[in-house]
């Protein structure tokens, strides 16, 4: 007997459909089908997956948008027109995690457009929603027992706006102080 793997929709495992048991449910003041579109062209195999609109029974307009269902590299999300009355902040983030500077840098450009660069590889896209844009090597670098290491790479960090792969593993390596650039310029 062969294992199926497919997500989230299709996922069968041992011939038993998979649904996904945790959706994050993204609250937007008018523009949940504006950030599902956003969010959708930036990742690849993502896709608008269900637009429900609302009813004669409101709360909003009759006709206009209330939640979309999305996927982004195959994790549903639902986005819902819910109003003014919650904002996105820092308490919640998505982390994007990058092989490589390119892919970093792609990221970080097309999130960051039209939002806000924070600090340390954190950024709020045009919608106030965060998220960390993140090389997978930083992981493997801060789990050092070497502290000297560790630190070394945690002050380069804590410099950076965007995050830069070659610098971070150079302080980390003792190869000289970390340059005092705090936006790593995409090419």
């Amino acid at each position: 007997m062969s294992c199926e793997l497919k997500q989230p929709e299709g996922r069968r495992l041992k011939g038993k459909k998979f649904m996904q048991k945790i959706t994050p449910f993204l609250w937007f003041d008018g523009k949940a089908e504006a950030a599902a579109k956003f969010y959708t062209s930036i990742f690849k195999n993502s896709r608008i997956r269900n637009i429900a609109r609302y009813g004669d029974a409101g709360p909003g307009p009759k006709g206009s948008v209330m939640t979309v269902e999305f996927e982004i590299e195959r994790q549903k999300f639902i986005a819902l027109n819910g109003g003014p009355h919650f904002k996105f902040n820092e308490a919640i983030s998505f982390v994007v995690n990058c092989k490589t500077q390119t892919e970093l840098d792609r990221y970080w450009r097309k999130l960051s457009a039209g939002g806000k660069e924070v600090q340390c590889g954190w950024l709020k896209d045009k919608f106030g929603l965060s998220w960390q844009i993140v090389p997978t090597v930083l992981v493997e670098l801060m789990s050092s027992k070497d502290a000297t290491k560790s630190q070394r790479l945690m002050q380069a960090l804590l410099k950076m706006v965007k995050l830069d792969i070659k610098e971070l593993k150079r302080a980390y390596n003792g190869g000289g102080k970390p340059g005092r650039q705090t936006k790593h310029k995409t090419k």
